[in-house]
């Protein structure tokens, strides 16, 4: 049974012969009611914040579980982009292997093909050059045989100097 300041304040005791001062046992019921009322008064007061505090530790506990659940979301999310950026590095990386692999091709195919039309240059040149020496001798012959008609009236030998000359040059 629970005793409230109330019950204290209305508790009367039997009067005996002999018994105890009724003012002090009254003036001690009512502070004996007093305490128990601000005791009460108080457990109300620590009640509240108890469930205060325990709404407060409910409310903690669960931004806990969210603040968890994102940080292991972000760190997923942080490794899937890592991963990410490493393929994607990757990919970039043989993408431009494979170009720098394909220019050099190019470039070595280029370089063939201006050996080949170096070379191609350079034998037509010495074709020029053999081809022209073969003109100037043409030519000194012709001079030659110049010189000799001028020296000599006879035409007849002149045509056959000539004649001679050019089918040694071809």
């Amino acid at each position: 049974m629970r005793i409230t300041p109330l019950d204290i304040q209305q508790m009367v005791f039997k009067a005996s012969f002999r018994g105890y001062d009724k003012e002090e046992v009254n003036r001690f019921l009512e502070e004996i009611a007093e305490t128990v009322e601000m005791l009460n008064r108080d457990n109300a007061v620590q009640r509240e914040k108890i469930s205060f505090l325990e709404q407060q530790v409910s409310e903690l506990k669960r931004t806990e579980v969210t603040l968890s659940n994102t940080l292991v979301s972000a760190q997923s999310l942080a490794e899937d982009v890592k991963r990410s950026a490493h393929r994607e590095s990757d990919l970039i990386l043989k993408e431009a292997e494979l170009k720098a692999g394909e220019m050099i091709r190019k470039v070595r195919m280029e370089m063939n093909d201006t050996q080949r039309d170096l070379a191609s240059l350079q034998k037509q040149r010495l074709l020029m050059v053999e081809r022209l020496r073969a003109t100037l001798r043409t030519f000194e012959r012709m001079l030659e045989v110049e010189e000799q008609e001028a020296f000599s009236d006879n035409p007849s030998t002149v045509e056959d100097n000539l004649e001679g000359e050019s089918s040694a040059a071809l």
